[in-house]
């Protein structure tokens, strides 16, 4: 019998738990209501209630953003058109100037090829004519060709020879790189 009294406390010490538990959520519950009716105005007091301001407001700012939207997408779409004109014609510009550094290359090796015949042999000099050559027809193909077929035309070789394209990127980049230091260590 002595068990079965210590077992009866034991039970009305869990009992006692919950309704402890209870309790601060009934709390909880009266501190609401006590927090709506501070928000309700006193009797007598005139309060206007600007119902239709807050539903409007989404309205138009929606409206604002979809104008601003329309309007941004249009000075967006200048500016891109701006910056293409802008970037052909520096291109234009561009592939003048290398093709009339290459056709002066192109005349300074045929230049040459009559040096070379005499000090080195015409055999030598033949080689400085082929390749004078050579340049020349790269000059008047970069002349004849608009930039946009140059850029389809460089696409289409990346994708044919990628490797090969990898490797003259690195080339260019390693001439680039050897050019820059150069002319910093002039500078110093």
């Amino acid at each position: 019998m002595a068990a079965d009294q210590e077992k009866k406390p034991a039970a009305r010490k869990t009992t006692a738990k919950k309704p402890a538990a209870k309790k601060p959520a009934a709390k909880k519950t009266a501190t609401k209501r006590t927090a709506a009716k501070k928000s309700t105005p006193a009797k007598g007091v005139n309060v206007k209630k600007s119902t239709s301001a807050k539903p409007s407001a989404p309205l138009k700012a929606g409206a604002t953003r979809a104008g601003s939207s329309k309007s941004t997408s249009n000075v967006t779409g200048d500016l891109k058109d701006r910056a293409i004109d802008k970037a052909r014609s520096t291109a234009n510009d561009g592939k003048a100037k290398a093709g009339e550094a290459i056709g002066t290359l192109s005349e300074m090796i045929e230049n040459s090829a009559k040096t070379i015949d005499e000090n080195v042999g015409e055999k030598y000099g033949d080689y400085a004519r082929s390749t004078a050559d050579a340049v020349s027809s790269f000059a008047e193909k970069i002349n004849s060709k608009d930039v946009d077929e140059m850029v389809e035309d460089a696409r289409s070789f990346v994708r044919k020879r990628p490797a090969v394209a990898i490797g003259a990127a690195a080339v260019v980049g390693l001439l680039v790189s050897r050019l820059i230091k150069s002319g910093m260590d002039d500078r110093s």
